[in-house]
């Protein structure tokens, strides 16, 4: 597969008191870029988000976690799956993920959305406009994301951002800029967005929602002419894998019993068992149309699990059918 990500969903780790914190997060990293993890994530939140735990757990910066685990790493991919457009101005987050290219020698990945958790929204006293207004925003965001990665003093004019003569320098290490990656599977528009500006697509669902998401991807694609196949497409979903399916399947229902859980959205999220089942059900999803997948391990990130893993997924291969 073209994408194998490990995304780090929580900072609450057993044992591990805040002064021990980022070296903590910098070994699951480092592990997933030696099991063969070709990319690391993180969130773009500030609190916790239902299902993993609650909202009071610690939960780190994005862009600054991102710029210390590109110090301490060599290969892995970096990005933010997905920041929240409404939490930075686009210009500066142009700046704050060129800097991110130019830490890790042109690693980054833009990872964007329209953003959701009014919760946060309304902690952190940013406004939360209606879903349309953000999808919106997006779009401009998208624009001059585009333009500071690739043109040397560009001007943009919307109803919602602007620039003028923006600099951007020192330029992207990577030919016109860090790939940008939209998150989310809106039929009629954040799609469609994906079709007109995005390199890459990372979606949610089970195969047979994977393939309708796709289908749908693939029309807006038609359209504007564009062919789909330039688009890397990925789902992100949770892992749990142990050395049996019997252990894994321990763990997951320690999961489903957590207090506040959707169990039946935590059912369709998660792929738990020993390795032959865990690459059965992955191979499922790329035979579904995907061109990689992205896993999170919450609460289970040790060192081990990572390493399964990794010898796991990395060697699968999208099904010809699928391409």
């Amino acid at each position: 597969m073209k994408l194998l990500g490990f995304q780090i969903p929580n900072y609450t780790f057993r044992g591990v008191t805040n002064d021990k914190l980022f070296d903590h997060v910098v070994m699951l990293a480092t592990t997933a870029e030696k099991a063969g993890f070709d990319s690391v994530w993180v969130m773009d939140h500030f609190y916790q988000l239902p299902n993993i735990g609650p909202r009071t757990e610690p939960m780190l910066e994005a862009y600054t976690i991102l710029s210390g685990i590109a110090a301490r790493t060599k290969k892995v991919r970096l990005g933010s799956l997905v920041t929240g457009v409404t939490y930075r101005n686009p210009a500066l987050l142009a700046k704050t993920v060129t800097t991110l290219d130019i830490v890790s020698a042109g690693r980054a990945i833009l990872g964007i959305g329209a953003a959701w958790n009014e919760d946060e929204h309304r902690g952190y006293g940013y406004d939360f406009r209606p879903v349309g207004e953000r999808i919106s925003r997006l779009e401009e965001a998208l624009q001059i994301c585009r333009a500071m990665f690739r043109e040397e003093a560009p001007t943009f004019e919307g109803r919602y951002y602007r620039i003028e003569g923006a600099l951007n320098f020192p330029r992207p290490v990577q030919p016109n800029g860090p790939p940008i990656m939209i998150g989310g599977g809106g039929e009629q528009r954040t799609l469609k967005l994906v079709a007109q500006y995005a390199d890459m697509s990372n979606i949610f669902g089970d195969p047979a929602m994977v393939r309708h998401k796709l289908d749908v991807l693939e029309r807006h694609c038609e359209v504007i002419g564009r062919d789909p196949n330039t688009i890397v497409k990925t789902r992100l979903g949770s892992l749990i894998i142990r050395k049996s399916d019997a252990e894994a399947q321990r763990l997951f229902e320690q999961v489903l019993n957590l207090p506040g859980i959707d169990k039946e959205r935590v059912r369709t999220s998660f792929i738990a068992g020993g390795p032959d089942r865990v690459a059965e059900q992955a191979q499922e999803f790329l035979a579904a149309g995907l061109d990689g997948l992205i896993f999170n391990m919450p609460r289970m990130e040790d060192p081990e699990a990572i390493e399964l893993a990794g010898q796991t997924l990395a060697g699968l291969r999208q099904p010809a059918a699928a391409r």
